[in-house]
């Protein structure tokens, strides 16, 4: 597939270079799993010829919530992966910022936890073992957005679509001792957060999950994670450095510029993020 992938990621950097939507590809040609990850390698090697840095990568389609909002709920436990550069993810200073919609694509907010790697994982890796290589963990809001109109796609157009990411805001970091990390699967299973959006008489609770809803925890999406790409030789593996979105506790929501987004945690000590969109 090498030219038609080729092909189709230039069309999907022009898309969102241009703030412009485009038919789906699997309604042009078959479009397999396989062919998915081929473009989506493709334009990540666009991406650093540009001289975009690779800083790690994001779960995706780990909620059953958001699978069945899109029609996929058959891909429950089957998550995906996506490349995170750069010039997408960026820390918000004291948990309150601004982001701009600028040329997003219907633009969507969803929560999720982001683990970042302090040493390189070891190959089949334990769950424990995995979660000794978290350095910090800290809460982030993923703007997802879509090239297709509609929210409409199948989950091969997703993984080549950029896995559908958007920009990452990433909070204040919270550093684990060892201890944590051994309990770590257990509280962000048990632990809850809650969006809420402004409006003209406050704030409306927008959507609201656990994080039992991320493949059972975050820990599991991480061990799921390693486990996907121990299947594709072509993909590099987990390394000492790389910031992991682990994937979204609630369904996605629409924004606009204009509103601010408030997010709150119940059963884990960190901060939620508050957020204005222009």
């Amino acid at each position: 597939m090498s030219t038609q992938a080729n092909r189709y990621a230039h069309q999907l950097l022009e898309a969102r270079n241009r703030g412009r939507l485009l038919p789906r590809l699997s309604a042009q040609a078959a479009l397999s799993i396989d062919d998915a990850y081929e473009i989506a390698k493709t334009i990540a090697d666009i991406r650093t010829a540009q001289g975009e840095t690779w800083v790690g990568r994001k779960v995706g389609f780990a909620n059953s919530k958001f699978n069945e909002q899109h029609g996929l709920a058959s891909t429950e436990g089957m998550p995906s992966w996506s490349p995170l550069f750069d010039g997408t993810v960026r820390y918000v200073e004291d948990n309150h910022g601004i982001q701009s919609l600028d040329g997003a694509l219907q633009p969507r907010i969803q929560p999720e936890i982001v683990f970042k790697l302090g040493r390189t994982p070891e190959p089949h890796a334990s769950l424990d073992g995995l979660a000794d290589c978290i350095e910090w963990m800290a809460h982030g809001l993923e703007i997802v957005t879509c090239p297709y109109p509609g929210w409409d796609f199948a989950l091969p157009d997703a993984i080549a679509a950029f896995g559908l990411h958007g920009a990452l805001l990433i909070g204040e970091p919270k550093s684990l001792s060892q201890a944590s990390r051994h309990h770590l699967v257990q509280v962000l299973a048990d632990a809850s957060v809650s969006l809420s959006r402004s409006d003209a008489d406050g704030y409306t609770l927008c959507a609201a999950g656990f994080g039992s809803s991320v493949l059972g925890s975050p820990v599991f999406a991480l061990k799921r994670l390693q486990r996907l790409l121990e299947t594709q030789p072509q993909s590099p593996p987990l390394a000492a450095g790389e910031i992991i979105s682990t994937g979204a506790w609630a369904e996605a929501s629409p924004v606009v510029p204009g509103q601010t987004w408030i997010t709150a945690f119940s059963g884990v000590s960190l901060p939620g993020l508050n957020i204005s969109f222009v």
